[in-house]
């Protein structure tokens, strides 16, 4: 695994609206089927919770249901100042829970500047002379297409998405050049 951090000023405050990453958060909710036959289940976040984290815009969070492994998802906003979270069809397998049930959610912001990027996709950018590229991208984006490659469930999707990585670091420098 490799980090990338974007610059900090020596303050250590949080932005305005933006949450303390570091941040420990529980709460109990019902898991509500959101898209009928798609199997995409996802939780109400409390309002008392968005509250706490002083954003009414997308928070990633490392996160845990019930006694499950950790897992790297964003808290999205759904509007009127409250947050949903999404819990995958292999978490929910992990701690055998279904829809209606009621389970325990345990968050930890996370700094989205604070990126860490899987060896191979390392080497695959390295190989294309592109690793700067996507390391300038936005460590949202980073996030993002990370996130995708980790939770790919067979090989073959996996490199997909890193060629996605490395087709957006080439789309990136090629933005890059293009400026004055």
């Amino acid at each position: 695994m490799h980090r990338t951090s974007a610059d900090h000023s020596s303050d250590p405050t949080p932005l305005r609206g933006a949450p303390a990453a570091g941040q420990k958060l529980s709460f109990h909710a019902d898991l509500e089927d959101w898209a009928e036959g798609m199997d995409y289940c996802a939780v109400r976040v409390p309002p008392e919770i968005t509250d706490a984290l002083g954003t009414k815009g997308p928070v990633l969070v490392l996160a845990r249901v019930n006694d499950s492994e950790p897992f790297q998802v964003s808290l999205f906003p759904v509007g009127g100042g409250q947050h949903c979270i999404r819990i995958k069809a292999k978490v929910r397998r992990e701690t055998n829970t279904k829809t209606g049930d009621r389970i325990r959610i345990r968050i930890t912001v996370l700094d989205r500047a604070d990126v860490v990027l899987p060896d191979d996709l390392v080497s695959a950018l390295r190989a294309e002379g592109v690793e700067e590229a996507f390391k300038s991208l936005p460590p949202g984006k980073q996030n993002f297409i990370v996130r995708r490659i980790d939770d790919a469930a067979k090989p073959e999707t996996r490199e997909r998405r890193i060629q996605e990585g490395v087709v957006a670091a080439h789309e990136r420098r090629e933005k890059l050049r293009d400026q004055p």
